[in-house]
This record gives C-alpha cells, sequence and structure tokens, in this order.
C-alpha cells in the first residue's frame, strides 16, 4: 500500500511538473505574440507564426522523448495535455466571439493524441532495445 501510495505521488509530481513547463514554453513561445498581421490585400494572418509553433512542439518533445524512454507515459502525456490546454484557455478566453473554445478543444485532443503517440512509440522501442542483449538476441 505504502509503495503503491509513493508511485501516485511520484506520478502526480511528473504530471504537475510536465503541466507547469508546458504551459510555460507556452508563455515563452506564444504567449508574447498578440497581434494579427495584416496584408496588403486585407488579408489577416497569425497572431502566431509557423516558427513559433515548430519551436514549441520540438521544446515539448524533449521532456516527453525523456519520461517516455523511462518508461513513463501517464505523466508526459497528462501534464503536457493539461498545460497545453490551460495555457491555450487563458490565452485565448478573451475572444468575443467565444470560438477559442473549439481551439482550446482542438489543442486539448490533438496534445492529448500526438503525445500518447510519441510516448507509446518511445516506451516500446526502448523496451525493445532493452530486451535485446549484447548480440543482438534475446539474452
Amino acid at each position: 500500500m505504502r509503495r503503491r501510495l509513493g508511485r501516485t505521488a511520484l506520478q502526480l509530481r511528473t504530471i504537475l511538473l510536465q503541466a507547469l513547463l508546458a504551459s510555460a514554453l507556452w508563455a515563452a513561445w506564444l504567449g508574447w505574440d498578440q497581434h494579427r498581421d495584416v496584408h496588403p490585400d486585407g488579408t489577416t494572418t497569425g497572431p502566431y507564426e509557423a516558427w513559433q509553433v515548430i519551436g514549441l512542439v520540438l521544446t515539448l518533445l524533449v521532456p516527453l522523448c525523456w519520461s517516455a524512454s523511462r518508461q513513463d507515459i501517464v505523466g508526459p502525456v497528462a501534464g503536457i495535455t493539461a498545460g497545453l490546454t490551460v495555457a491555450a484557455l487563458y490565452d485565448w478566453s478573451d475572444d468575443a466571439s467565444g470560438l477559442f473554445v473549439i481551439g482550446v478543444g482542438t489543442i486539448m485532443v490533438g496534445s492529448l493524441v500526438t503525445t500518447s503517440a510519441i510516448a507509446f512509440l518511445i516506451a516500446s522501442l526502448q523496451r525493445n532495445r532493452a530486451g535485446r542483449g549484447p548480440r543482438g538476441g534475446a539474452g
């Protein structure tokens, strides 16, 4: 019982740390750019540039891959998903149209599916690698 409580506390700590990290990275990469770009033909884009989103994704891959390589899947998946969802909700909640809820839902589902797929892939690759002996066999 005591071991199980310790494992649960460690997992909750991992989820919280990953969520805080994801929110902080959102703020670092996307939080400061709040204006839309108006082009000469009248169309608007933004507020984010592609390089900002790519930077966010690449920096989130580091803790995700690190945790998944140690067979921790729930912590980074739940933490990153929660962190990005809360950050998007906070960042976009001033949208008067109310459509920000669709965007936040998309962030939540997309980050959940993507982080799950990557975490399971890395964990299974690590498990297969660990299962092989020094000569490439099973023992």
